[in-house]
């Protein structure tokens, strides 16, 4: 695998260094500015699962699968957290912490194995993404054809990520965010004084637990996409490593001073999750209410073929018809958006993988950047192959998702095992805090399961 050279100047921000070790913040102003983690983590879930899988789900069964969104939206930052908890606690990287999970091991154990087929699965996401972003272009540029869009916006992708160190992933990532939710929520509070779209009844019959059979894979792939999915799960303790939190507490010593540094940094990481979950869940929302008040009423599901246009009438039927051009605009940051932020987040984690299973060793930062530029050209180029196989963004979000769907029990489960057999003493969660971990954790495995029997029927 080739590179890039590391410059010398760079430092390995896997490992501690004592003059980095800091003093938390402890106003709400000081910890809002230094989040950075969840802005990413929002910048790879507000994107194919949002505006393809949520408002196609919309246009599938209409309101009536709201309550699947803000479950999805607010039970699985409470496993989030308990991640990031470890992983300043104690440095270890998200793949580690759940390579301890006692069960089969074939150099790294059965959980990492898992993740690595499930990321697998979700570069047929990515793929969709690239195809999407592809089908906008062509709209605005009709004699470029969308095969042609997909390799041009690959190597962009490359350009953008080889070599690419946090700083550049975590403000890109924010541009993104702040662009596209804007939009979508004018355009979803514009929904609201639109009779023809729009009646509080319908909200409210949103509310109650019932699952269409018509769109239970739909629902199962939204569940398993909105919100913090199972793979940025994965992605979040990285991001924590990489901004410095872990660092910034410094290496456990069972001082009083490390345990206040830790659970201050660990409240840092807390404002971050639950700032990030605001971001992502209005604009999940949005986008529902979207597809469920215009496209479902109007009998419109996106399709391979047409998925933009079919999208666009989001904002065309809200704000009028000149606004096409805004969606282009925002379908563009959005998709793209995620293939960026994931793309960054899981070469991390495979590098890491490699790590685990003895490629390089732990503090050769050099070898974890080479091993990560080359996990990048794979993740790239693969979805690529997966486009041209299927050419169906729609069907392609649902394969991803449904896989990060499945995932999710096993991480719920190794969560919990984190959180009472490997979480330091000294940084342990409250009673409140773990009560709400189990279950969060208890309604995911029992939604899983639902989803699981319902669809063998």
């Amino acid at each position: 695998m080739s590179s890039p050279a590391v410059e010398p100047a760079i430092k390995d921000p896997y490992a501690y260094d004592a003059s980095e070790v800091e003093t938390p913040p402890t106003a709400l102003g000081g910890m809002l500015r230094r989040i950075g983690p969840g802005l990413i983590l929002s910048a790879s879930i507000v994107g194919s699962g949002e505006l393809i899988a949520t408002t196609n789900l919309g246009a599938e069964v209409g309101y009536v699968c709201l309550w699947v969104i803000l479950i999805s939206c607010f039970i699985k930052p409470l496993v989030q957290a308990e991640m990031g908890r470890f992983t300043i606690a104690t440095g270890e990287t998200g793949l580690a912490g759940f390579n301890h999970v006692p069960g089969p091991k074939l150099g790294v154990n059965w959980i990492v194995w898992l993740w690595a087929f499930m990321v697998f699965m979700t570069l047929f996401q990515i793929g969709a993404m690239f195809g999407g972003v592809a089908q906008v272009l062509n709209q605005v540029m009709p004699a470029v054809s969308v095969n042609l869009w997909v390799p041009v916006l690959a190597a962009i992708t490359l350009m953008l990520l080889l070599g690419g160190g946090y700083e550049r992933v975590e403000k890109l990532a924010t541009i993104k965010v702040a662009l596209f939710t804007m939009l979508t929520f004018l355009c979803a509070l514009l929904l609201v004084w639109k009779p023809e779209y729009f009646k509080w009844s319908d909200l409210a019959e949103g509310l109650v637990f019932k699952m269409p059979p018509e769109g239970l894979s739909s629902a199962v792939a939204v569940f398993g996409i909105t919100g913090v999915g199972a793979a940025e799960l994965f992605m979040y303790p990285y991001w924590c490593v990489e901004k410095g939190y872990a660092r910034k507490a410094g290496v456990r010593d069972g001082s009083p001073q490390w345990k206040s540094k830790a659970l201050g940094w660990i409240s840092v990481m807390n404002v971050d999750i639950i700032a990030s979950m605001i971001i992502y869940t209005v604009a999940t929302i949005a986008f529902y209410l979207l597809g469920a008040g215009v496209l479902h009423s109007q009998h419109l599901v996106p399709g391979p073929k047409d998925m933009i246009p079919v999208l666009s009438r989001m904002y065309t039927q809200t704000l009028g018809g000149w606004s096409v051009w805004l969606f282009y605009l925002g379908a563009i940051a959005t998709l793209y958006g995620t293939i960026f932020a994931a793309t960054a987040a899981n070469s991390r984690v495979f590098a890491d993988m490699a790590r685990l299973l003895g490629m390089f060793p732990a503090n050769d930062y050099r070898a974890r950047v080479r091993w990560r530029n080359g996990f990048v050209w794979a993740l790239v180029l693969i979805p690529l192959v997966f486009f041209y196989w299927v050419q169906s963004p729609v069907w392609m979000v649902k394969i991803g998702g449904v896989s990060q769907a499945a995932m999710l029990p096993v991480i719920a489960v190794g969560a919990l095992y984190l959180r009472f057999r490997k979480m330091p003493e000294e940084v342990r969660p409250g009673l409140w805090t773990t009560a709400g971990l189990v279950v969060a954790s208890a309604l995911i495995i029992v939604a899983m399961v639902y989803a699981a029997i319902t669809a063998s029927k």
